[in-house]
């Protein structure tokens, strides 16, 4: 009978090695799907908890000339294009283009309406300004993702730098 630090190891071992295979291709639908699902709501009035704060948003940016339904139906169709393409895993460096351009657009309240976002500026933010702050999360998740997009893993080349740096 091994050692329990043994079977441990072998136990580690065999669990890490599972996420490193399966764990960015899990990433990229997990975050698809929030992209979907959120969008999805955009398309039904009331739904959405971000629908009034991207209305401003987008009335403030486009300077009034976009009328509110049609800025969310079109946010609404980029959000879904945008979790589709991440889900199914195709036109990846079109999707993450995509990804990180509304990722700009979700900061943008934080600039044009710090009181909706923030009870205490900039340290309290509201639960609207919670659902920006997530953001963080997404964004950095499709930089691990895009890192894919090459055929090469963020993972196996991080362990390749790290044996490097040990063989010196």
């Amino acid at each position: 009978m091994q050692p329990w630090s043994a079977r441990f190891e072998t136990i580690d071992r065999q669990l890490t090695t599972l996420m490193s295979r399966h764990g960015i291709g899990l990433l990229r639908i997990s975050v698809g799907i929030v992209f979907l699902w959120f969008g999805f709501l955009k398309f039904f009035p009331g739904l959405s908890p971000a629908e009034d704060l991207a209305s401003q948003t987008i009335s403030r940016m486009s300077f009034g000339l976009v009328p509110a339904r049609i800025a969310l139906n079109f946010l609404a169709a980029w959000e879904c294009a945008v979790g589709l393409g991440l889900i199914c895993g195709v036109f990846l460096r079109a999707t993450l283009l995509l990804l990180w351009l509304q990722m700009l657009g979700t900061i943008a309240p934080v600039l044009l309406f710090p009181e909706a976002v923030f009870t205490h500026i900039p340290y309290a933010p509201t639960l609207k300004g919670q659902y920006i702050i997530k953001n963080l999360v997404l964004a950095s998740a499709g930089i691990v993702v895009g890192a894919t997009v090459r055929g090469t893993s963020p993972l196996a080349t991080a362990v390749q730098e790290t044996k490097f740096e040990a063989s010196e």
